[in-house]
């Protein structure tokens, strides 16, 4: 039998699983809710049904790899800090409750925006940023052909940097790059200026309608991520970055301004940081985690 690997994606709300054959190529998946507030057992529990939904003995694989959300430690596969989406998952060992759950089989778990860029590289790059807009903003490193992990709250955390303004983070700081282009911030300022209550999809909607609050808000947002990620291409010696996740769905609105930005603060070299949209789009993730697995072996 020819080898086949599972990549599970653990988010927020849901978990996706691909199973994939040796060449890394996807073959088929499955979808479930996440049970982010069930505790690390039940969300483990979650996972490994799907990817046995998938493959009947998960023995049979040659492994697993988890993209996961929350700071990770990329020795033992713990989750060691999650955010408000989570109850019960820090302190979960991913590896050891996973590989159990399937029968002894290999896993390996890095954060989700880790392995989100695993999945986008192209081959023979060396210096890569990564940056996924979600529910929140989260940022990955590919520095000198591997990942840079860091200190213990984990490196790449683009989000959480900048002071662009008064609007609050997540994080209880003030004008962090979360706080402009997350899909949550995006939703909050167009209420903020406005007093009507949209998600940020209908905020993206009334941008392409003209409406000028929602306009104001998508340029703050790909301003800023310009500026964001040219301070990380000239501090790091990056000049390539991949920007996925849900909010990119509105990329017609994010685009010139950020364009701008990275213009306007080109590199040494004195060109801008290239960027690039996801390629793999929601499979990203859990595409990337089985690159991680088989590159282990």
């Amino acid at each position: 039998m020819s080898e086949r690997w599972a990549g599970v994606d653990i988010g927020g709300s849901k978990t996706l699983v691909v199973l994939c054959d040796s060449a890394g190529r996807k073959l088929a998946s499955a979808t479930a809710d996440s049970g982010a507030h069930l505790g690390g057992p039940a969300i483990l529990d979650i996972a490994a049904g799907l990817v046995r939904s998938l493959v009947d003995d998960g023995s049979a694989l040659s492994g697993v790899g988890v993209g996961a959300a929350g700071v990770v430690d990329p020795g033992t596969g713990t989750i060691v800090v999650t955010g408000d989406s989570f109850t019960g998952w820090a302190g979960t060992a991913v590896n050891a409750g996973l590989s159990a759950r399937l029968g002894g089989v290999p896993v390996r778990t890095e954060n989700d925006v880790n392995a989100f860029l695993l999945g986008e590289l192209d081959a023979g790059e060396r210096h890569v940023l990564g940056v996924a807009l979600g529910t929140g903003v989260g940022g990955a490193l590919y520095v000198d052909g591997r990942l840079l992990h860091g200190g213990g709250t984990g490196a790449g955390e683009i989000g959480h940097v900048g002071n662009f303004g008064p609007a609050p983070c997540t994080c209880g700081v003030a004008g962090h790059l979360e706080a402009y282009a997350s899909g949550r911030s995006l939703a909050r300022r167009y209420t903020e200026a406005t007093g009507v209550s949209l998600p940020a999809a209908s905020v993206a909607d009334a941008a392409l309608a003209g409406d000028e609050a929602a306009l104001a808000v998508f340029t703050d947002a790909g301003r800023f991520l310009g500026e964001a990620i040219t301070h990380a291409g000239g501090l790091l010696g990056i000049a390539t970055a991949v920007v996925g996740g849900s909010v990119t769905n509105s990329w017609a609105l994010l685009e010139k301004p950020m364009l701008a930005a990275l213009a306007a603060h080109p590199l040494l070299s004195g060109s801008p940081v290239e960027v690039r949209l996801s390629r793999w789009g929601a499979d990203a993730i859990a595409l990337g985690a089985v690159n991680l697995v088989r590159a282990a072996e």
